[in-house]
This record gives structure tokens, sequence and C-alpha cells, in this order.
């Protein structure tokens, strides 16, 4: 046996980046928002390959295209006319689903003023530590993102959107009396005039891309004709195309990925903003957002000691407890006996 003489109370650091949580919405609903949907969960799928576990990521989806009675192939969602992935797949856990995908539970998740008793599996559980990935995908304007509700019984037509103004927003990421929430926060809108949504931002260490800029549309990439509708749209498309040739020791950068969709090929200009950011985007490792945090303390000095056990000694164990059944002798054999 070997026993390991080390310094004692290992501590790791309480400040720095320690760990990575994922906030990934979809905020559309009806049949013709089928690529909104597979847009958030291909970015499920990348960062759950890449390492974030599903207890750091919280999923919010608006409607379920894999139970929609139009859907030709039921339980699947594809990204890709070529369906070569499910990315609905057997282990997605959706956190907020339908209904509870709304404004007021979007903005009290983010900050932290859930209702008690809320399952931890809704609740944004990070630290000063904790590196926050929030990914939306939906409809949007100039400043504000669109949230459907759809009223039961009615047809998908009376459909009702609520407006998440940027305003209401900017309180998302905050620093409260006991210190930082989060380390560093990436924002990744995909919307029309997605560039609307980080204008107001004011909170620190926050880099934020959006897919198109005020006044620009952000587009659909290709349709499926087995499904009949745009499956995935411009710039998840190209980010999903970057993501797949990462993996969780690349070497890979931000900056890089800020990158993935330019102009000839996205239509709609992506914006960026990076002057909340304390550091270079080019000297930023992708999986600091995209992948999984695990902290070690190295040893630099370890003395190894042999133990000498000895022999093994041979015990005998008696017991003491009453038997529970007395011996009885064997019947008398009379051929035996004198007369």
């Amino acid at each position: 046996m070997v026993n390991a003489n080390r310094e004692e109370n290992i501590n790791f650091p309480k400040k720095g980046h320690t760990n990575n949580w994922a906030v990934l919405v979809d905020t559309s609903r009806f049949w013709f928002n089928y690529r909104h949907v597979a847009n958030v969960l291909s970015i499920y799928r990348s960062v759950k390959r890449l390492g974030i576990p599903d207890s750091q990521i919280i999923l919010m989806i608006a409607d379920d295209m894999a139970c929609n009675p139009r859907n030709p192939r039921p339980a699947t969602v594809f990204n890709n006319a070529n369906q070569h992935i499910n990315v609905y797949g057997d282990d997605v856990e959706v956190d907020y689903r339908g209904y509870e995908v709304t404004v007021e539970n979007f903005v009290r998740l983010l900050t932290g003023r859930l209702p008690p008793g809320t399952p931890r599996s809704k609740q944004l559980l990070t630290d000063e530590g904790s590196n926050v990935l929030v990914y939306l995908t939906g409809h949007g304007g100039d400043g504000f993102f669109e949230i459907s509700r759809l009223r039961r019984n009615y047809q998908s037509r009376n459909g009702r959107c609520v407006r998440a103004d940027v305003a209401e927003t900017k309180v998302i990421i905050k620093i409260n009396k006991k210190g930082a929430k989060y380390h560093e926060t990436f924002f990744m809108i995909d919307t029309c005039q997605a560039a609307s949504m980080y204008e107001r931002f004011y909170s620190p260490n926050i880099l934020a891309v959006g897919s198109s800029l005020v006044g620009e549309d952000s587009l659909s990439h290709h349709v499926d004709p087995a499904i009949g509708v745009y499956i995935i749209d411009r710039y998840t498309y190209y980010a999903l195309d970057f993501l797949e040739k990462v993996d969780p020791q690349s070497n890979r950068t931000m900056g890089e990925f800020l990158k993935v969709c330019p102009k000839s090929v996205c239509i709609s200009t992506v914006g960026v903003r990076r002057d909340l950011f304390r550091r270079n985007p080019d000297h930023v490792p992708i999986t600091d957002f995209f992948g999984s945090v695990r902290p070690i303390n190295l040893l630099g000095n370890v003395t190894l000691q042999l133990i000498n056990i000895g022999e093994p000694e041979t015990t005998v164990f008696e017991s003491h407890k009453p038997k529970k059944y007395r011996y009885i002798p064997p019947l008398v054999n009379f051929n035996t006996l004198k007369t």
C-alpha cells in the first residue's frame, strides 16, 4: 500500500473561471417556425458534446416540433435536409416547455428571482466563477424579441406575441449585494435585428454577437422538401459548422468564432459587441463558453512512503449467539438392548 504525504488544505481558486453554464432559448411556436427549434437543439447538442452536463444547461422550448401533428417523422427534429442527425435525440432534457416559456420566467431565471420551491433543474445556479452562454433564437425587431403565446382552443393565426423589451432584459445579468453571479457572459442572438438586443447592455464582462444589425432580417438557410419548411437559420448553420470541428482539447478561439458567418454567406451583417469584455476574444479559447471546465490543482512536492503491513493474521470467529435449534439424538435401536 502507498501513503501520499502531501500538502493539506488544497483550495481551488474562489475567483476566476471555474465552471460553465448555458441558457438556450427558443421563443417561437407553430410549424412554420420549425427552424428555431432546430437552431436551439443543435446548439444544445454541441455544448453537451463539448462537455457541459445537462445539470448546467437550461433549455427553454416554446413548442415541441418533434410531436407536432405535421411532422412526417414523429419524435425527430433535423437541422439538415439530409436528415443525418436527429437533434431531438433520446437524451434531450427540456427544462421549460410550452406555456412555461414566458418573458417573466426568462427574466426571473437569469436574475435569480424564482419563486420558492422551484426545482434545481429550473434554476441558474451560477457563482462568481461561472461563464454563461446565453443563446436566443426566434423572431425579433428593433429593441425586442417575441415570445409567442397560444391561448387554448385558438387557431395558430390567433397566436399572441409578447414583446420582451431590451429595457426589461438589460437586468438579465446583474451584480447583487453578495457579489458577482457570473464571471463572463457570452450572448449569442439569432433573430431579426439581433444587434439591437445588446445595444443597452451595461454590465461588465459581456461579449455579444447578433446575426443581424438594426434594420436587417436574419435569414433562414434551406428547406427540407420532406418536411416542407425551412429547417435552420443561416447564422446558426455556419456557427454549427464551426463547432462541429471543435473538440474539448481544441485551441480554437472566440475571435475565430465571431467571424464564422461573413455577409457573403449570411446575407445579413453579423454584429459584435466587445467593449464590455475585458479580454481579447482572439486569446479566449472557445471552450471557455462552449465546453466543460474541470479545475485541478497540481501538487509540486509529493513524497511516497511504503507502509509494511506484514503477514495477515488468521482470525477464528466464534459465534456466541445461542443456537436456535437443539440437536436431537437418534431413536434407540431395540435390537441392541439386553434382555
